[in-house]
């Protein structure tokens, strides 16, 4: 018997996808091609992303940015659309909420105060909250008294996470301009879950620890959390120019609109951005910023001592096999094309990675929360290395 569907099934998908690629529009940004190579794989970079958006039709359009010295290339990429109503083409600089991507900065910040003295990573966190907080955590079953500082920035504290109820989820769907404070959020873990573990036993990634994190930050430097990450990282000298705390601090002039973000065919750009603002997530920016970010922290520019990189990159053992790879202290360990990276992902499809090994930084953004089932994650960083040559 001969079989036809299958072929006949593979070459309409083909057209499918060539139909789609016909109408992305691109865009890029080339800082740096040195080479008559650099050019061509500058080419290659755009040509994958054009292809991937062509292949998923639930990604409204993708960005990409990849600084690689070595092979002289510092290019901004886009591809498809801002938003699916207008169908304008998206720029290399549009800008995008990173959502936990944002738990670098803070892990980084705290570590900053760890450097001048101001915390101790292994002092309970009872010494650097408010009495309201710890008097809530305390009755909710979290004994502040028990767990560290450290045990949040690693994830390890047990604390129930607010963002993985449903009905934190139904909540956002029903009132989707609810603005939600920081206290009412760590309420809603008290009030939807149980702790996890004891402090310190096992991995489990808590949205509310890091809320916990975002207020120390107030306290202990006595400014609100969008000046604290300016102000203690540095984002002047790190020339972060399109990275700023949507609504808790002014937007940046001059940079890119906010692309929309979506969940499924639902666009969330309406959505407030308080459902992720007070530490676990809330910033916006740009995958340039991002790249220029990762690459000086895992380079060591952010620290003024080496030692404090090794202690953010330092993965407990209770980490090494959290889901999406090990996990350290705000950032993850990932394998691409069998070279050591660091970064960490966010919600609407940012991540970012550093290979120091390497010298390569790779950040990207796909605008969506709830891609198809055939889109791969890493099939692109893989693509990536290859048109690297790494």
């Amino acid at each position: 018997m001969k079989i036809v569907k299958p072929r006949a099934s593979l070459l309409l998908s083909a057209a499918l996808i060539l139909l789609r690629f016909s109408s992305i529009t691109f865009a890029q940004t080339v800082k740096s091609a040195t080479s008559q190579s650099s050019a061509e794989t500058i080419a290659e970079l755009q040509k994958l992303l054009t292809a991937e958006v062509a292949a998923h039709a639930s990604l409204p359009g993708e960005l990409l940015h990849v600084h690689a010295p070595k092979q002289g290339i510092d290019v901004s990429l886009a591809a498809g659309v801002f938003d699916r109503e207008s169908k304008r083409p998206l720029d290399p600089h549009n800008t995008f909420r990173v959502a936990s991507v944002t738990k670098t900065f803070v892990a980084a910040a705290i570590l900053r105060l760890y450097e001048d003295g101001k915390i101790k990573l292994d002092d309970p966190i009872n010494r650097y909250l408010p009495t309201d907080y710890t008097t809530l955590l305390d009755a909710g079953g979290y004994p502040t008294s028990a767990i560290t500082v450290r045990q949040l920035l690693t994830h390890t504290s047990g604390i129930f996470d607010y963002a993985r109820a449903q009905q934190f989820f139904e909540t956002i769907m029903s009132d989707p301009k609810h603005r939600w404070t920081r206290m009412e959020q760590v309420q809603a873990a008290i009030k939807w879950g149980k702790p996890y573990a004891e402090p310190g036993k096992v991995y489990h990634y808590s949205d509310t620890g890091y809320l916990l994190l975002g207020e120390m930050l107030e306290r202990l430097t006595g400014k609100p959390l969008a000046a604290a990450l300016r102000s203690v990282l540095d984002f002047k000298k790190l020339k972060l120019d399109e990275t700023y705390l949507e609504t808790l601090e002014p937007e940046p002039a001059g940079i890119k609109p906010l692309s929309h973000p979506y969940f499924g065919e639902l666009d969330a750009r309406d959505f407030d951005p308080s459902v992720d603002l007070y530490g676990g997530g809330g910033l916006v920016s740009s995958t340039e910023d991002l790249a220029r970010f990762y690459r000086a922290l895992v380079r060591g520019k952010v620290f003024r001592h080496a030692a404090t990189l090794q202690i953010m990159l330092t993965v407990p053992p209770t980490n090494e096999n959290a889901p999406g790879g090990p996990y350290a202290m705000g950032i993850q360990r990932r394998t691409i094309a069998g070279n050591t990276c660091w970064g960490h992902t966010g919600f609407w499809g940012t991540s970012v990675f550093h290979c120091p090994d390497i010298d390569v930084t790779i950040a990207r953004h796909y605008n969506q929360a709830q891609p198809q089932p055939s889109f791969i994650f890493k099939t692109l960083y893989e693509q990536i290395a290859s048109a690297l040559r790494i």
